[in-house]
């Protein structure tokens, strides 16, 4: 490709994203009021005039910047080109999104960046819906990206990267608030142990023996969780995660 692209947000992943496409041959035109442009990245003064002449535009600032930014980016966005927002946010704002860029006849993608950037860049692992999710997936796969492209309207592909959120973000404070009370307990190294083996051992199998069991259970696990929540309090340990078990298995047990 010898086209341009812009990128409106040049951080962590942006910033990324820009200093791989120029590595790949491309033009790219990048705006970001808080950081400034990596080598060989056209430096720009507006979203507008980062927008202007691009073959693609790559949103990737922020979900609360994300519609003042396609407003803005709209006002020098052209003729066959499309626009792509890559920030997290839910799949009612991605719809809103879209309905503005329909709104100004703009080709619009929502694209789900559905593993951690640093160290992969333009290869992490992304995931496109929308009427622009081909165009995206044509123009950022032959530069090295891994783009797939699942049918439907957009916010689907927000919405599969927040059903994975909801597990992995979740699985992972649950490790950090176990972790920290059992450093104030005095046996972290014993419990890091046993959640080692648990992630190393678990299958198929494994997801349905949680699940199920939260359900038969329900009843004698939200008082073991409160315990465990009691428990926190006395080592001075905040029990978040904790207390929100004790209250999901009530809840469980409570539609029975």
């Amino acid at each position: 490709m010898t086209g341009t692209i812009a990128v409106l947000g040049l951080g962590e992943a942006g910033g990324a994203f820009a200093r791989d496409l120029v590595a790949a041959g491309v033009t790219v035109r990048g705006y970001d009021p808080a950081a400034p442009a990596p080598d060989g990245v056209v430096a720009t003064g507006s979203e507008a005039e980062a927008a202007r002449g691009a073959d693609l535009v790559l949103s990737v600032n922020s979900a609360s910047a994300a519609l003042d930014a396609l407003v803005a980016g709209l006002a020098g966005f052209g003729p066959g080109a499309a626009w792509a927002d890559l920030n997290t946010a839910s799949p009612g704002t991605k719809r809103r999104l879209a309905a503005v860029a329909a709104g100004r006849s703009a080709p619009f993608a929502d694209v789900a960046i559905m593993a951690p950037v640093p160290g992969r860049g333009l290869r992490v692992p992304m995931l496109a819906t929308g009427a622009a999710a081909g165009t995206v997936a044509a123009l950022l796969n032959p530069l090295g990206a891994a783009v797939e492209v699942m049918p439907g309207e957009a916010g689907l592909a927000a919405e599969r990267k927040l059903l994975r959120s909801v597990f992995f973000k979740g699985m992972s404070a649950a490790v950090v608030e176990a972790l920290h009370a059992a450093r104030a307990a005095g046996c972290e190294d014993w419990l890091r142990e046993l959640v080692v083996g648990e992630l190393t051992a678990a299958d198929a199998a494994t997801v349905d023996r949680l699940v199920d069991g939260s359900y038969r259970h329900a009843v004698r696990r939200t008082a073991e969780m409160a315990a465990a929540a009691e428990m926190l309090g006395e080592l001075g340990v905040r029990a978040d995660v904790a207390a929100a078990a004790r209250d999901q298995l009530r809840h469980l047990a409570q539609d029975r």
